[in-house]
């Protein structure tokens, strides 16, 4: 089962009211209010009060909001904790997270301050040590809800180039991939810098789905169709999904025989992919047809 689509999640700074207002039109999956990176030292406060003025203001529809707050362990992720509190979005992100104690630390904190005590949680997987780590970081707590790798800050960690093909991390990826697998989570792929390169932005994205991303990280609006249309299942897929799904349901209803399917054996992890895949595409239906009449 499926909660909703993350196929791309737009990071906003926080600081941004335009950008956060225009927001409510576009057709991203997620919107993620930056405090951290996308925000100068000297605006953090002016960042978190526009938040948390945009959290009680403004309308996303079904698109999902979280928030990223700055870096745990620091007075800012405090105050940025604190704020959210009263009026949390869909979940917060953690920045960096290196260890399973970081993100117990934040829950613990969050209850604290009198967060919803099933407020999720998102970490995002930065450095080495996060991904030397991200088995027991799965694992924390079960408010934990998405990863997001950070490729930008692990390739350059690992001194690497930061490449269309991501070459030099699809190790560290595949990890981070299968341990949100393991522990039943998702995961988004890293942000595709070069605006001016459709070509290559697709080519991140088909790379980051191969390797089992649920979406992609985006900086810019223009990005959107891309990771929306590379991370939907196709309609041949889906047609043949249902099929699946309509033949399994006779055969288990009359307990015979094997089941075959446009020429291919079908077994039950055929069957739940399936019917995962014709849950995700009903409610990306449900997204689009909500964004449209607003």
């Amino acid at each position: 089962m499926i909660s909703r689509p993350r196929r791309s999640a737009l990071f906003m700074p926080g600081d941004n009211p335009r950008a956060q207002q225009k927001a409510t039109g576009l057709p991203a999956d997620v919107i993620i209010l930056d405090l951290e990176d996308a925000v100068s030292p000297t605006n953090k406060e002016v960042a978190r009060k526009q938040v948390q003025s945009t959290l009680e203001q403004t309308d996303y529809g079904q698109r999902e909001v979280v928030v990223r707050v700055n870096r745990l362990a620091t007075q800012c992720c405090e105050e940025d904790l604190t704020a959210l509190a009263s009026n949390p979005p869909d979940a917060v992100l953690l920045p960096k997270v290196e260890s399973a104690d970081e993100l117990f630390t934040a829950t613990v904190a969050l209850n604290a301050l009198g967060a919803p005590s099933d407020l999720p949680v998102w970490a995002m997987i930065e450095t080495p040590l996060g991904i030397q780590h991200i088995e027991e970081i799965v694992t924390a707590t079960p408010r934990l809800a998405c990863v997001v790798a950070g490729t930008a800050d692990l390739a350059s960690a690992l001194r690497i180039t930061h490449s269309n093909t991501q070459l030099g991390l699809q190790y560290a990826l595949s990890r981070l991939v299968l341990a949100a697998r393991a522990s039943h989570i998702d995961a988004i792929d890293g942000v595709f810098f070069n605006l001016q390169d459709s070509n290559g932005l697709r080519h991140s994205c088909e790379t980051g789905r191969q390797l089992g991303f649920d979406g992609k990280s985006l900086i810019h609006p223009g990005q959107i169709e891309t990771a929306n249309t590379v991370f939907s299942p196709d309609p041949e897929s889906i047609a043949h999904a249902r099929k699946v799904v309509a033949a399994w349901s006779e055969l288990d209803a009359h307990k015979q025989g094997v089941l075959v399917v446009d020429d291919q054996l079908i077994e039950a992890l055929h069957v739940r992919d399936a019917e995962r895949l014709v849950e995700l595409s009903a409610t990306i239906n449900a997204m689009e047809q909500d964004s449209q009449a607003n």
